[in-house]
């Protein structure tokens, strides 16, 4: 009777959770411009005052260096309840161009079953749904099956420039079983999915110095080293006629996947014809011999990702350019280190570079790739959940992307991590009308209220087997 007491005050609170998802949607939290500073505070003290409202114990905003932390917990779990860390961010992108958006990004609403709003997947209606969920049990129960804690800041969109110290202080206050993160998407509409893998990145800038100013293209061209023609030389000896990274040593510390990862992948319902179409390009390329999904998701990469110099505005200047920049990343797999892979790119860069010209390179920053055991105690309760609601088999995904914190987490508390998203590949996040079906919100509440009492069954079992 207790789930049935949980979903039903669900159920009949529907209306009033999407009201106050909106009131949180309406505040303009843009951390990366300064300008919006206050409203990232008062996005701050509003997401604390509602953990206070909601019945949650303890409750406090911490000060950092950038913008504030929320934390939180409640413990009133018995003894042997497991406890939870859950990690969710309320600071947002900006929203333009605004000039694209079919409504104002900080008014939200709802259109053919979708809630339109800066921050509507991203991170606040995500995590808005645990809050929900925790509500519904202080509500009904009194209580909560497990014992939970909150991490909630407001610089992720920043790179969480704050976040690491302060876990790395806290380390002993956030002891947990397993952490809980909602900020990834499902693998598609109505496919509850478990990611358990990410990608690392190191992140690197070059620049390329000819002669000591820029040159007339006539009187010095043909003479006088170009700078973007030999950056455009290195960038074109990055990469093989197969796709892969000629850097020496970039592969030899990659985990490969095993058979069940390689079978898992193809029985997923993946269309690459469909994936091209949504990307717009002409055909497929990559990394000879992988699929689409194992190139993506298992395997290494070097892109440019941006490249500059000379003359770019309108019109004609026949100008031979003094400098020329490019900015470029590695997306890494287990058991890639970032620091060893950004040393391995910047020595090639050096051993490619012609001696007419000086080459320097710079390293912004990286992230370690992450892998969960897919049998880990937690991931077998978050696939439950996610069954119960969605009435269908819970898939495993890895990321293609990085979320560079759950490194810090993983690597300072050494616990597992739970990626449960309940958005979608085309909510549009960090674009204009960024949107989140209200379906997936209400379901991702019920699957938040079935997981707490899922790992408190996962983890009594797990006791019982180890007696």
């Amino acid at each position: 009777m207790t789930q049935n007491n949980v979903q039903h005050y669900i159920e009949t609170h529907s209306e009033e959770f999407l009201d106050q998802l909106f009131e949180l949607l309406s505040i303009p939290s843009i951390s990366t411009d300064p300008d919006y500073a206050d409203n990232v505070e008062r996005c701050a003290q509003w997401v604390s005052e509602h953990l206070r409202q909601i019945g949650v114990d303890t409750v406090e905003v911490h000060s950092t260096e950038g913008h504030p932390i929320v934390y939180a917990e409640h413990l009133s779990a018995p003894d042997d309840a497991p406890t939870l860390l859950i990690y969710g961010h309320y600071d947002v992108q900006p929203p333009d161009p605004i000039d694209k958006w079919d409504s104002p990004p900080f008014e939200p609403e709802v259109r053919d079953g979708k809630i339109f709003a800066r921050g509507a997947t991203d991170d606040k209606g995500q995590l808005f749904a645990h809050l929900k969920a925790i509500e519904a049990w202080i509500a009904t129960t009194g209580g909560l099956p497990v014992n939970i804690k909150f991490i909630i800041e407001g610089e992720e969109e920043v790179g969480s420039p704050n976040l690491a110290p302060w876990v790395e202080t806290h380390q002993q206050r956030l002891q947990s079983d397993a952490l809980i993160i909602s900020d990834s998407s499902m693998f598609a509409p109505g496919i509850p999915s478990i990611t358990y893998g990410l990608r690392g990145l190191a992140y690197l800038q070059m620049t390329v110095e000819g002669p000591d100013h820029d040159l007339h293209s006539g009187l010095f061209g043909g003479a006088v080293p170009n700078p973007i023609n030999e950056l455009a030389r290195i960038i074109a000896q990055m990469h093989d006629e197969d796709g892969r990274v000629t850097i020496p040593g970039f592969y030899d510390a990659v985990r490969p996947m095993d058979e069940s990862e390689c079978r898992a992948f193809a029985e997923l319902p993946f269309d690459d014809a469909a994936f091209r179409n949504e990307t717009g390009a002409a055909q497929l390329k990559g990394e000879k011999g992988y699929t689409t999904l194992e190139r993506i998701w298992a395997r290494p990469t070097l892109d440019c990702n941006g490249i500059w110099g000379g003359y770019t505005k309108q019109g004609a200047k026949t100008v031979l350019p003094s400098k020329a920049h490019a900015k470029f990343s590695c997306r890494l797999v287990p058991d890639q280190d970032p620091d060893e892979i950004a040393e391995l790119a910047q020595s090639w860069v050096r051993e490619l570079a012609d001696d007419s010209v000086k080459v320097s390179t710079s390293v912004f920053h990286g992230g370690y790739p992450v892998i969960t055991d897919r049998d880990a105690p937690a991931v077998r309760a978050a696939t439950r959940a996610l069954s119960r609601v969605w009435n269908e088999e819970c898939v495993f995904t890895r990321g293609g992307g990085s979320i560079p914190i759950v490194t810090t987490f993983s690597k300072t508390l050494e616990i597992p991590t739970v990626l449960m998203g309940f958005g979608l590949e085309n909510d549009r996040l960090h674009s204009p009308n960024e949107k989140f079906n209200v379906e997936n919100f209400y379901a991702g509440i019920r699957t938040s209220a079935y997981l707490w009492q899922e790992l408190e069954q996962v983890y009594a079992d797990e006791a019982a087997a180890g007696e």
